[in-house]
């Protein structure tokens, strides 16, 4: 059987991390088997509907590289890829229920199954649709059923659960499950406007789409034995589930937007589509022990559905934050640099050359996580700075100071290979020639020029400003000391 999956996600909102993670596993799995995947829009849930909810899930699952290959953008042999363009489908398939007795009709009001619930929770049993003493085609018979109807009383559909059968199903992450069935609850397939449940929707769409494998989120696995329940109704086979772990905070609660940004649009604006699809490819699975960092090809040729933890899986974002540097170390400046120029025209750094932008990156590449991080590191490689840190100032610069790097500023000023190699070279001679220290005048150096204690390498930040702005800036600090205008913070 030729592997077919899906991803299913509904238009109500931003694309959760754990969305990305459902369609990534999904993806992964169809290509190394070489498959299709199919996206799917379920909208049956027409009160929850987000205007630009399908657009903003489609560019997401875009830029996270997972293309499919049957879509409604894309079309397909078994479209519409809408469910509410599949609307008469589902009442044909409920009626196909109801008439091989798999289905009932149910005429209760919401009061009368909160009394129900409250009732049964009174009783300490389990809050499921109780069939035979509610209002429905079982309790009352189909006929006085048929002329409620008849007479316009709003009405549902629910599934008949046999409860005299154990529900038994195999899930690749989780093993084989069983069920009694008087444990499952008769559950809506089709509601009183007509549109169908998700239940219903989906068992009907995955069997129509010939979808092999159903590999979603823990959190439909108590549902599973509902859908296991109608396939057999049907009579037709049942695909292969494998239900993936909870994404959890540090803390083991699970993931959401209360402890912090969990929609991929997110994380999107900070890291790298590489680092951040690595991670989380690795959410609940790793294909070895010894490494974590994969290209997307590499992901394909090794993901193994048996081999997801049942467990969930942490969401660490200090992880993340370290793939992210390792990924933003190894990419080619090249490929930075466009972006970085960006983000720093965009905090007003504005009129410098691509070559410029790319030894700035070069520069601090080793120290940043994010690209972002950039403007703030690098601020004295765009402006002469306007205040000097105090402690360094204080530390570094005495009465002498002044006159020891006046001379260091006349060979300065004399260097043709104004490089890093030359400088440091040239500078720890000129120190011994002078009976000084290095450290003498590297800090006095990185204090003039940057205004900073820490930063890139001293002589290597000198090359990329080169010789007149290193020497301008020199001069401007002797200026606000001499005439008392230097700012110290």
């Amino acid at each position: 059987m030729s592997v077919r999956v899906r991803f299913a996600p509904s238009p109500t909102g931003y694309l959760h991390v754990g969305g990305l993670r459902t369609a990534l596993y999904n993806f992964l799995f169809a290509k190394h088997n070489n498959g299709k995947i199919i996206l799917r829009i379920e909208d049956t849930d027409r009160t929850r509907l987000v205007e630009k909810a399908i657009e903003n899930l489609v560019s997401n699952l875009r830029w996270a590289g997972i293309d499919f290959d049957e879509s409604p953008q894309y079309g397909g042999d078994f479209g519409p890829y809408v469910q509410s363009d599949r609307f008469a489908l589902y009442s044909k398939y409920a009626k196909e229920l109801l008439d091989t007795d798999n289905a009932y009709y149910a005429f209760d009001t919401s009061e009368e199954l909160d009394e129900m619930r409250q009732r049964l929770q009174s009783e300490k049993k389990d809050p499921r649709y109780d069939r035979d003493v509610m209002k429905n085609s079982i309790s009352l018979g189909m006929e006085k059923a048929k002329e409620m109807i008849e007479n316009g009383t709003e009405y549902v559909v629910r599934l008949k659960v046999p409860h005299d059968k154990i529900v038994e199903f195999n899930d690749i992450i989780r093993g084989n499950i069983k069920v009694q069935g008087k444990e499952v609850d008769d559950q809506v397939l089709l509601k009183s406007d007509g549109f169908p449940t998700y239940h219903l929707a989906n068992v009907v769409d995955d069997h129509l789409m010939q979808i092999s494998h159903v590999i979603r989120g823990e959190e439909w696995l108590p549902s599973t034995p509902k859908h296991v329940i109608l396939y057999q109704a049907f009579g037709w086979d049942t695909p292969q589930f494998a239900h993936l772990p909870l994404l959890l905070n540090k803390d083991k609660s699970k993931l959401s937007k209360r402890h912090g940004s969990v929609s991929v649009e997110d994380f999107r604006k900070k890291y790298l589509k590489s680092a951040f699809v690595n991670f989380v490819a690795l959410l609940g699975w790793n294909p070895t022990a010894d490494r974590e960092i994969y290209s997307m090809d590499e992901l394909i040729e090794m993901f193994d559905l048996s081999k997801v933890n049942k467990a969930g899986a942490v969401f660490d974002t200090q992880k993340l934050d370290w793939m992210n540097a390792q990924y933003l170390r190894n990419m080619p400046i090249e490929d930075l640099t466009d972006d970085a120029k960006s983000i720093l025209e965009s905090v007003g750094f504005t009129g410098y050359s691509k070559n410029y932008i790319k030894r700035v990156v070069e520069l601090f590449i080793e120290r940043i996580s994010f690209l972002d991080e950039l403007p703030d590191i690098s601020n004295y490689m765009f402006h002469t700075p306007k205040s000097y840190e105090e402690k360094y100032f204080k530390k570094h610069w005495k009465e002498e100071t002044q006159e020891i790097i006046s001379k260091l500023l006349h060979w300065l000023s004399s260097v043709d290979d104004f490089t890093h190699h030359t400088l440091y070279e040239g500078t720890k001679q000129w120190c011994e020639d002078n009976g000084t220290k290095l450290k003498i005048v590297i800090h006095p150096l990185r204090l003039m020029i940057t205004g900073r204690s820490t930063g890139a390498g001293m002589f290597e930040t000198m090359e990329v400003l080169g010789k007149n702005e290193c020497i301008e800036r020199i001069n401007s600090f002797f200026k606000k000391i001499n005439d008392g205008t230097i700012v110290v913070k």
